[in-house]
């Protein structure tokens, strides 16, 4: 973990510590309504002061040998401001009305290769990869592939799959859903709105890789994924804070060691691959031959394909073996490790209710 990391981790721990003395100090000595509403009122204003956690949601795929894990981080602050930077492309991108999750990694050959144990090589849908190692990200995947991969992470968990194919080939066009169909939404006929894994939309993804609700002088948003407005320093591969993988690497880092984190704690999204939006290059999502948005640059690219200043557009059918893609989650199917804030007030306030009440009923 980054050092930015380890200290969000930090304050969030010790903010914790606070609550549980608070509470714990009502087991010590003499239990008064007033004394229960001061703690209380102690605990509610440590709990306002605690930044909202981007915990992470760790999911499991697959079956037996075959199983492998992805980890979602959360994206909240809902119904944020768009990026109003002229020099931001597209213009007005990042504003999401609604929580999601997003993979805290890009896709790995092995999440590829056990899909394919898994579903792909029996039922003729076989996702071609290039073959570096276990840990790198996968590319030289098309987004017809990449979206093949995202209905088999619905199928097999029991949802419904987020896009429409009608042909039988794994590197064929999507179709649009249409009226009549069960999850279809006029405002994006791409995305089933049922579905619960999806590729990120250019909104999704731009709020996941430059958003920053704890942005000195108010929330905004940043030119790089790294929480800065200066380029990250190259490396072939770390997880040092604003660092990325860029600028002529010989090849892309193991997806965990793939630069410093963004603002909400996700790893890669400026540098090691280039990753697949969801959304269309001119943003109508009106065709499933259109060619698709691509962001973040690559091992081998420049800083300012790394900016929020950048995006290039692509075949869905098109493979690159500097192009690979990230799933994002419409809710976590995994709790928090940690109880959120708000839920471990109000268990402490239902808790204190309870004592005070059997200590009524003794009098």
């Amino acid at each position: 973990m980054s050092a930015q990391g380890n200290e969000r981790r930090d304050a969030r721990f010790d903010s914790r510590n606070v609550l549980s003395m608070r509470c714990l100090y009502l087991f010590h000595g003499r239990w008064t309504s007033s004394r229960v509403l001061s703690v209380a009122a102690g605990a509610l204003a440590t709990v306002a002061s605690m930044a909202a956690p981007s915990y992470a949601a760790v999911v499991s795929f697959g079956s037996e040998a075959n199983t492998f894990n992805m980890e979602f981080v959360t994206i909240g602050n809902a119904g944020n401001a768009a990026d109003t930077d002229t020099n931001a492309k597209p213009l007005n991108a990042g504003a999401v009305g609604y929580t999601y999750d997003i993979g805290k990694f890009e896709v790995s050959e092995d999440m590829i290769t056990k899909y394919n144990a898994n579903f792909g090589t029996a039922n003729n849908l076989e996702i071609t990869k290039n073959t570096r190692s276990t840990a790198k990200p996968a590319t030289s995947v098309t987004w017809n592939e990449a979206a093949r991969f995202v209905n088999w992470l619905n199928t097999s968990t029991g949802n419904q799959a987020a896009y429409k194919f009608t042909t039988s080939g794994v590197n064929d066009n999507i179709a649009l859903w249409v009226s009549g169909d069960p999850g279809y939404n006029p405002s994006n006929p791409y995305r089933n709105s049922l579905a619960k894994y999806v590729l990120p939309s250019y909104n999704e993804w731009y709020k996941a890789a430059y958003y920053d609700p704890n942005k000195a002088g108010g929330a905004g948003y940043w030119d790089y994924a790294t929480g800065s407005n200066s380029a990250p320093t190259a490396v072939a591969s770390g997880t040092a804070t604003n660092t990325a993988v860029y600028n002529g690497q010989s090849g892309p880092a193991e997806v965990g060691k793939a630069g410093g984190l963004s603002p909400y704690d996700v790893m890669g999204l400026g540098g090691n691959v280039s990753e697949w939006e969801e959304s269309s290059f001119d943003l109508a999502n009106s065709s499933g031959s259109a060619p698709r948005g691509m962001r973040g640059g690559g091992w081998t690219n420049f800083s300012s394909n790394l900016s929020s200043s950048s995006r290039i557009g692509a075949d869905p059918s098109l493979e690159a073996n500097s192009r690979g893609f990230r799933v994002a989650s419409l809710s976590s199917s995994a709790p928090p490790a940690v109880p959120e804030p708000s839920m471990m007030v109000i268990g402490t306030l239902f808790g204190l209710g309870g004592l005070m009440a059997k200590r009524r009923m003794k009098k």
